[in-house]
């Protein structure tokens, strides 16, 4: 596949579609996580508290346990309307935008922690939810050829939606409060219904509803346990975000204690950083098409293990917003570049008869650390201190760099897909 069809692949209408589906997925991500932090910071709750409060995410984690009623089971009266994936979503989206405005019309100070942890937990459980029906929207809406650039697409998508929950949500609670930045990112949530309804149904037979609890919900896992390599395969997915997650859950209130506003943070953080991920996304996007997906993953890898670094460099200096704007480009840039290889290592890894629920399983595992391990990351800055911790975070990147070495030298990839000559799959 030359670079000129490579770049052809963009202009399929299907391509916007997974672009805007990429924006929906992102955008509530960051309002119970990294905005959520600075709004619990402004509040005066403890750091220990926050740290916490990652656990709301445990729904990415344990997504792929209702992922199999998403694959099998259609919505009354609205899967003959739209078809199951996109009655799915459609129905999904509108709940979620509620319960962002549920959980903005809260006060952190005030509200009982319970209900705030509450509404938090059910924003991300719909979110996870979401990601389910998206994620295996986008496999089954793209031919394998198109896979590498979905990726790359969903990708720059997803951070265009962060970038508007992040600078977006943070310049409206500055000059309009916190309820209406919760309320308009709720209603941007359309453009994710919009990409849904301008698509038609992914041509993919529907499972019959005789089918088994065994065909429905044990299949899936036997079926991808049963392949080589498996456990560690696993066992990669599961490590490979684990130091970044834990330096980004806690980079936003590090930027507030250091001494940045919040407006500094959104125009530097936010706004500079999408520009540097998108860059990131396309570089990596590029290596994976030049090199393959295993070679793009280590040396993306690297990257992203070195970027953690660059936050003890801004420790150093203090609240400097040029260091702040290398640390961010630094950071996005590496980011952007291994999530394009990852993101695209995953899609090769279904079977397109368990789409659904093969990729939550394999996304669930890459946001365990997340959601599991970054809970405890307030905890471990206020006992060992930042620059430790950052050194700790860079560290627990390089386990998950050793596994995928042994996988490189065992087998370079062995995707569900068939081959088609185009390179990504060496």
């Amino acid at each position: 596949m030359s670079l000129t069809s490579w770049l052809r692949v963009y202009r399929d209408r299907r391509m916007l579609a997974v672009l805007c589906m990429g924006f929906a997925s992102g955008l509530p991500l960051a309002l119970t996580g990294s905005t959520f932090s600075i709004w619990l910071e402004e509040a005066h709750v403890s750091l220990t508290v926050i740290g916490l409060f990652a656990n709301v995410g445990l729904a990415y984690t344990l997504k792929f346990l209702w992922a199999p009623v998403v694959d099998r089971v259609g919505l009354p009266l609205l899967t003959r309307a739209l078809g199951r994936r996109r009655s799915w979503a459609i129905a999904i989206e509108l709940a979620l935008a509620a319960a962002l405005v549920a959980l903005g019309a809260l006060d952190p100070a005030r509200a009982p922690l319970a209900l705030l942890f509450a509404l938090a937990a059910l924003v991300a459980f719909l979110s996870a939810s979401q990601d389910i029906v998206i994620d295996a929207y986008r496999v089954e809406l793209l031919d394998e050829l198109q896979q590498g650039a979905g990726a790359a697409a969903t990708q720059v998508g997803y951070r265009v939606g962060m970038v508007a929950s992040t600078a977006g949500a943070l310049y409206l609670a500055t000059y309009s409060g916190w309820f209406a930045s919760y309320a308009i990112m709720a209603g941007l949530l359309v453009v994710g219904i919009a990409a849904v309804l301008m698509t038609r149904e992914p041509n993919v037979a529907a499972p019959a509803r005789s089918a088994s609890f065994e065909s429905a919900v044990i299949a899936p896992f036997a079926e991808f346990v049963s392949r080589e390599h498996a456990l560690a395969i696993l066992t990669f997915v599961v490590l490979y975000k684990l130091g970044d997650a834990l330096a980004g859950w806690m980079s936003n209130p590090f930027y507030i204690i250091l001494g940045f506003s919040k407006i500094e943070i959104a125009n530097v953080a936010k706004v500079f950083g999408l520009a540097a991920s998108v860059a990131g996304v396309i570089a990596g996007g590029s290596v994976v098409y030049r090199l393959g997906i295993m070679p793009a993953l280590l040396i993306c890898g690297i990257l992203q293990m070195l970027s953690n670094l660059m936050y003890i460099v801004q420790l150093w200096a203090g609240p400097d917003p040029a260091i702040l704007a290398l640390t961010i480009a630094v950071e996005n840039v590496t980011g952007g570049m291994s999530s394009a290889a990852f993101v695209a290592y995953l899609s090769r890894l279904c079977n397109p008869a368990f789409t659904a629920t093969q990729y939550a399983l394999l996304s669930a595992l890459a946001a365990a650390p997340r959601t599991l391990f970054t809970a405890s990351g307030g905890y471990l800055v206020e006992r060992i201190g930042w620059a430790p911790f950052f050194l700790l975070a860079t560290c627990l990147c390089v386990p998950s760099l050793l596994i995928l070495w042994r996988l490189m030298r065992a087998r370079p990839l062995a995707p569900f897909l068939p081959r088609t000559g185009d390179g990504a799959g060496r």
